[in-house]
């Protein structure tokens, strides 16, 4: 390995650097010179300006990074040939590359080789960057038999310290990591992935390769990316268009389920009830329990005489819709044409040919439409759901053997609305209705979905998730020992199933590239008490951190707490201080009265602007990372849960949110298993 000032190998590669540049400035001039309205119509003429404004959008280089990160020499059957690999393809005048898209078959190779299986690599360079131009290199050489050293740019890459939004990683991505990326559109995964393995990184790059790869496919149907919180999204969207992908939804879970305003919160006991699988089959039979049954023949005035079709066969009309397992508001559509083909078979057996378009228009009829409703009328899922809730009687039909009484009545408002429309909805309210919703007409698919911090999903948030990629495929991301709800998986098989992907792969990624060994090994005391049987992370960096624990006097915990954001602002890169909850405001009161700058990440204060030092509320620390963190009473955190388990599992998403350092600042005893070891 060999890391050296500009000399004449550095020299060579900063020129190609240039020439790079030259051949994508040359594409966007190309892309922006081609003229839409030489479409044959106005509809296609504005279809192909959107296409060229965002291929012209997609050639814009970002001045603080090079158009390549690394490059690789490949011994193939025609020869030698070397290959740098960056965010986008870039090639000359006679369309040959200049630069390979890092999701390029060929750029598979630069990540996975290896010196016991060298894939035909035979040089492997990385390049040192600062602020788009090129510092420094380091070669491997796979072929020579020699152990490669450890990669001190590497390190120093994964390491660099973190400001503002999650950045790509497609400089750094591992083996492991590269496997899960390049996973094919077809096969479902869930990545168990303990803190700082990456698994959220490379789950986003999994959409990015995607797209790349069946580009035509999933633009048509879509990608979607469902997070837990707003400062989630805001800490992970900039990846995908870093790296050229602009057309992906974001979603927190609430948005996806917005059927209504949430204005209302209920118990823990409540929601975990609400949010079991059996509610799934309550709601189900809730919805058909209101067909009715033909009493009397339907009768149709036609001509001079009126035609009758017998209850029974009606009956027998209607049960064969509902064994063809159709949405509910599909199969309501269709009975009135399956009525009024009853009636053409009675015209036709008499003599009457009435022609084609006959049966539309007696299933059109006001006898046919009326008789049909009144069978099977109109649902909306917010009226069927508050009548549910409201009236014991149907509740109990729907829960039959599904629900004990106690549940039942658990379940039952106290004081049932006027209506639907006064109902005070809770969130576990908006998985029912979207269930309701889904009922009732289908759900549309799209082509792709990830989804993060999936464990602390119900099974019904999990189903509502699931069947928006009914058709397509999932990735599934979340770590069992991070679970911070009452109904928090405790099983990925469970959780896959809820999902509709019994059949999946699932993928442990457990080597720490993010959060230092002193920051991790003090967190894993946790886990022999909230994941019995789950394996510890093993952070595999150079730099063990930084570790303080300062236990303060109770009058003194917000000076201490001042005292440490202090000191942590003197280096740079991102500080979160995560407090309690209940600690929020009177923590940014001391830093304000300290004149320390801060961002606050709570839904009531929350804003885009970037700032060094963030407050951040335990109970949204979830999937976000700083450099440095400081951690204010890990009991009072822990005791804001509703049992200790889940307490301690929200305690360790906290303390894995460092990637440098990490002070505990404390003036009440720490949890036990935190004083072990």
């Amino acid at each position: 390995m060999t890391t050296s000032s500009p000399d004449t190998v550095l020299a060579a590669e900063r020129a190609h650097l240039e020439y790079a540049r030259d051949q994508l400035r040359r594409m966007q001039a190309s892309a922006a010179s081609l003229d839409a309205s030489t479409a044959s119509d106005p509809l296609n003429a504005a279809v192909l300006s959107g296409v060229l404004a965002r291929r012209v959008a997609s050639l814009q280089e970002d001045p603080s990074t090079t158009l390549f990160f690394g490059r690789m020499d490949q011994r193939s059957a025609h020869g030698s040939e070397t290959f740098h690999i960056g965010r986008r393809h870039v090639s000359d005048v006679r369309g040959d590359p200049v630069v390979v898209d890092w999701r390029a078959p060929v750029s598979t190779a630069f990540y996975r080789a290896s010196a016991t299986d060298p894939m035909g690599v035979e040089l492997r360079r990385r390049f040192g960057v600062d602020q788009g131009r090129l510092t420094a290199y380091e070669d491997e050489h796979l072929t020579s038999g020699e152990r490669s050293a450890r990669s001190a740019l590497l390190a120093a890459e994964v390491e660099r310290p973190r400001s503002g939004p999650m950045r790509d990683i497609v400089s750094t991505i591992q083996p492991e990591q590269d496997e899960v990326v390049r996973s094919d559109l077809g096969r479902s995964l869930c990545v168990q992935g303990a803190p700082g393995t990456g698994k959220t990184a490379v789950g986003l790059h999994r959409a990015a390769w995607l797209l790349y790869s069946f580009r035509g496919r999933l633009e048509r149907s879509g990608v979607l990316v469902v997070g837990p919180n707003r400062a989630f999204l805001e800490h992970v969207g900039a990846v995908l268009p870093s790296l050229g992908e602009v057309r992906v939804r974001h979603a927190t879970v609430d948005a996806l389920l917005a059927h209504d305003t949430v204005r209302a919160e209920d118990s823990p006991q409540v929601a975990l009830l609400k949010g079991d699988e059996r509610m799934a089959e309550v709601l189900r039979r809730a919805v058909w329990q209101d067909l009715g049954r033909p009493r009397e023949p339907l009768v149709l005035p036609r001509g001079a005489r009126r035609w009758q079709v017998p209850a029974s066969e009606v009956q027998d009309e209607m049960d064969a819709l509902v064994r063809r397992g159709l949405r509910y508001s599909a199969a309501r559509e269709l009975l009135p044409r399956r009525l009024a083909h009853l009636v053409m078979l009675r015209l036709e057996r008499s003599g009457d040919f009435p022609g084609d378009r006959a049966q539309e228009a007696i299933a059109r009829s006001a006898p046919v439409r009326a008789y049909a409703a009144a069978l099977w009328p109109a649902l909306d899922p917010a009226t069927l759901l508050a009548r549910l809730l409201s009236d014991a009687d149907a509740l109990a039909a729907a829960a039959d053997g599904l629900l004990t009484e106690a549940e039942q009545h658990t379940l039952r408002w106290s004081a049932p609305p006027r209506s639907a429309r006064a109902a005070r909805w809770s969130r576990a309210d908006m998985a029912l209705l979207d269930e309701l919703a889904d009922l009732l007409e289908r759900t549309p698919s799209l082509g792709h979905v990830v989804l993060d911090e999936a464990q602390d999903l119900s099974p019904m948030q999990l189903r509502a998730v699931g069947r928006r990629a009914s058709t397509g495929s999932i990735t599934v991301l979340g770590d069992l020992a991070q679970g911070t709800t009452p109904w928090a998986a405790t099983s990925w098989r469970e959780a896959m199933g809820h999902l509709g992907r019994p059949e999946h792969e699932l993928v442990v990624l457990d080597r720490g590239f993010r959060v230092p060994g002193l920051v991790i090994d003090f967190a894993a005391r946790l886990l022999p008490v909230i994941a019995p049987g789950l394996g510890a992370p093993r952070s595999v960096r150079d730099n063990p951190g930084r570790l303080d624990i300062v236990a303060a006097d109770p009058a003194r915990r917000s000076a201490a707490v001042v005292e440490a954001v202090g000191a942590a602002t003197g280096e740079p890169g991102s500080v979160g201080v995560i407090v309690p909850d209940a600690f929020t405001d009177a923590i940014a009161r001391a830093l304000e009265r300290a004149g320390i700058a801060h961002g606050r990440l709570d839904a009531d204060h929350g804003d885009d602007e970037d700032r060094q030092v963030e407050l951040v509320p335990a109970s949204i620390a979830k999937g976000l990372e700083f450099d440095r963190v400081v951690v204010v009473e890990p009991s009072a955190i822990a005791a804001a849960e509703p049992d200790e388990r889940t307490g301690l599992r929200r305690l360790y998403v906290v303390l894995t949110r460092a990637v440098s350092g990490l002070t505990v600042v404390h003036s009440e005893p720490l949890p036990g298993a935190l004083g072990a070891g």
